[in-house]
């Protein structure tokens, strides 16, 4: 049963990601719409990073949820998003993305250390599931017009 409510739960976060012209719109977009990256979204425009993520690309971003954020230690995310600590969240967030567009049928049933844009390598795991770091994909492979996005249930942070 407990794989049922799992299934159940992905497919209704992918559901409103996977609209037919979901592929039209571009990282930034989706996530909006989705409505379950409010904070991935607030973070994206503190960090100024809204033009980059609705560019060329592609890219793949690992996008935490909202439950994702909530996570972290009280009262970080209103620290990240103060003007002096832009720094710190852009290397938070870009260490969420990785340039080209990596697909999950990419990298099943491999181990891999994968240059994030921050600079520093995330490990994945895809042996088993998939793991981004010490955060698990809850959904993958929602395609948009410039990249894809994974799902994950939290914050990955970069090892400096």
């Amino acid at each position: 049963m407990k794989f049922v409510q799992k299934l159940v739960f992905a497919l209704l976060l992918v559901l409103p990601l996977s609209a037919a012209n979901a592929g039209q719109k571009d990282i930034v977009d989706t996530a909006v719409d989705a409505g379950s990256f409010g904070t991935l979204v607030a973070a994206v425009q503190a960090a100024g990073l809204v033009d980059t993520l609705k560019g060329e690309g592609p890219f793949t971003v690992f996008a935490p949820t909202d439950e994702a954020f909530a996570k972290l230690p009280e009262g970080t995310v209103e620290t990240l998003l103060k003007p002096e600590n832009k720094d710190q969240l852009v290397a938070i967030l870009t260490y969420h993305v990785v340039p080209g567009k990596v697909m999950s049928s990419d990298i099943a049933g491999k181990n891999a250390e994968v240059a994030s844009v921050e600079g520093s390598e995330i490990s994945v795991d895809a042996t088993d599931g998939v793991k981004v770091d010490n955060a698990n994909v809850v959904t993958a492979d929602i395609e948009t017009s410039n990249g894809v996005i994974h799902v994950i249930d939290t914050v990955i942070m970069p090892k400096s």
